[in-house]
């Protein structure tokens, strides 16, 4: 929801165990902070409150997470970057446990784990004061955080397998249980989408008119079929992408350049989304993602003063290829912003018979000037100059960043059929072609597991790591393995951060619950 209403959880720890010990009963607002011993909880048209602050945990993501957690795809390139050269190697999968990187990722999702249960804290203590419809509201309220809250687990989890399952804002208990497994986590994950289901609004995000964009059941759905995934049973994942496709609500947004952009903003394909703003002001508020890293470093926009990225994040050649390949042109298009040292490189790869549109001129009139980062950068996070609000100048500001989408979930269904699993929904073929329709590829027929990773590959590139998990779910290290990189078992997970290894106490850093004590720091400094 784009509102400038946003009560703000925060806790200013550089350490997980410092986060433990901090005054985790606050809030702040826009000015000044609202300490919870202050809150009226007989006034329960306050109960938003918490709600709001718990999307505004979502909104402020590091610029650096969503790198992190996509870099190491073969979709994906880092750029040569220089002053954060740890940040280049772990896209080779050579990992620095001190790099800075890893720590925040940490950090920044575990803080919000805890403002959450704050915030569920707080909800369930405005309910003991409400009526019954005020009741059922708080229950709402609750099931949309946990469903953020999941997301959250099911991001630490991919990407250091085993992690602390964390469900209050003292979690000093739960610390001493140590890290659950990978396959616990997602358990916990699939199991909390039972339970938050059933009091979730039956609507589309973009259909609530309370706060739009906000949590459905089908949100909660796609993430449970994200932890079935994962675990590898794919009747959950038919039963739960399933569900969201029987319900006829989803549909794709019939622009595929645009999805990424203004007009497709919280499009009928969306089920979670980042909502952004600066409120249509040439000046003043906004809240905004910072995309910089995302840009090209050179470039002539469309409209003057729209400022340049920072070139750190760049599709792969061999992503590139991939869509030539198969004679895409809408997906590639959108997907890769193109400089002419790109175009040569793949014109000296051997693609010497490129189609019109990989030009660096963008359909919208920018002009992605040669830089000496990247060869090319992300289309999928790229903001035309001509749709920035006048005055405004970031960087793709103000610009909303989708999670989940409804092509994922046709993908994800297909996926399972064809791995033996029943679904009544539709056909792993009818799936697949809805999604290739979209693009003007020709439908296929006798759709197999290898069409729809390939065409996940395509539709999904850049987007939050999905092309990786894929691949390491699937032990296609082969893939992985690719422009003189060698990727091996010991690569899928990220190492603990140096810091959380110091820091945590011991009886929490087991590595799996009720490991040996004495096996803990062998483990954890792997």
């Amino acid at each position: 929801m784009k509102t400038s209403k946003y009560i703000i959880i925060r806790l200013f720890a550089l350490v997980l165990i410092m986060l433990f010990n901090s005054c985790h009963d606050k809030l702040d607002e826009q000015e000044g902070q609202l300490n919870t011993g202050d809150l009226d909880y007989t006034n329960t048209s306050e109960m938003i409150n918490p709600l709001l602050g718990a999307y505004y945990e979502l909104g402020t993501r590091g610029w650096e997470e969503p790198l992190l957690l996509g870099v190491r795809g073969d979709d994906v390139n880092a750029g040569g970057l220089g002053d954060q050269q740890p940040f280049a190697d772990t896209d080779l999968y050579n990992y620095d446990r001190d790099f800075w990187m890893y720590n925040s990722l940490w950090n920044v999702h575990y803080n919000d784990i805890i403002n959450l249960n704050t915030a569920i804290l707080q909800i369930e203590n405005f309910m003991e004061f409400a009526n019954e419809q005020g009741f059922a509201r708080g229950e709402q309220y609750i099931a949309e955080i946990k469903v953020l809250r999941a997301w959250f687990h099911l991001n630490l989890a991919r990407t250091w397998s085993d992690v602390f399952i964390i469900t209050s804002n003292q979690p000093e208990e739960e610390l001493a249980q140590g890290v659950a497994s990978k396959e616990e986590v997602m358990q916990f994950i699939s199991d909390q989408m039972d339970e938050a289901i059933p009091d979730l609004p039956d609507l589309r995000p973009n259909q609530r008119t309370d706060l739009p964009g906000g949590v459905t059941r089908y949100t909660a759905y796609a993430i449970k079929a994200l932890a079935q995934q994962e675990l590898q049973n794919y009747q959950g994942v038919a039963d739960a992408t399933g569900a969201i496709i029987s319900s006829g609500r989803f549909s794709l947004y019939p622009d595929f350049y645009q999805l990424f952009k203004k007009p497709g903003e919280l499009s009928d394909e969306s089920l979670l989304e980042i909502q952004y703003s600066d409120y249509g002001n040439e000046t003043g508020e906004a809240f905004y993602h910072l995309y910089a890293p995302f840009g090209p470093q050179n470039w002539d926009p469309a409209r003057e003063n729209a400022e340049g990225g920072w070139g750190f994040y760049e599709p792969s050649i061999k992503f590139i290829e991939f869509m030539l390949a198969r004679d895409e042109t809408i997906r590639l298009e959108t997907s890769v912003l193109f400089t002419n040292r790109g175009i040569e490189a793949l014109r000296a790869a051997g693609n010497t018979n490129l189609p019109g549109f990989v030009d660096n001129t963008t359909p919208s009139g920018d002009v992605i000037n040669d830089f000496a980062r990247a060869l090319f950068s992300s289309g999928k996070h790229y903001l035309p100059s001509i749709q920035l609000t006048d005055g405004r100048n970031n960087y793709s500001a103000g610009k909303n960043f989708i999670v989940i989408r409804y092509p994922e979930i046709l993908l994800m269904y297909a996926e399972a059929l064809t791995r033996g699993a029943n679904g009544t929904a539709m056909s792993a073929q009818e799936a697949v072609n809805l999604v290739r329709e979209r693009a003007e590829m020709p439908p296929l027929s006798g759709v197999t597991t290898e069409d729809v990773l390939d065409e996940k590959f395509a539709e999904l590139a850049m987007e939050w790591g999905v092309r990786y998990y894929d691949m390491i779910r699937l032990d296609r290290y082969n893939e992985l393995s690719y422009d003189g990189r060698t990727f091996t078992a010991g690569d899928e997970f990220l190492p603990y951060p140096q810091a959380q290894v110091d820091a945590l106490p011991l009886e929490a850093t087991s590595v799996k619950r009720n490991t040996p004590m004495n096996d803990v720091l062998s483990t954890l400094n792997r």
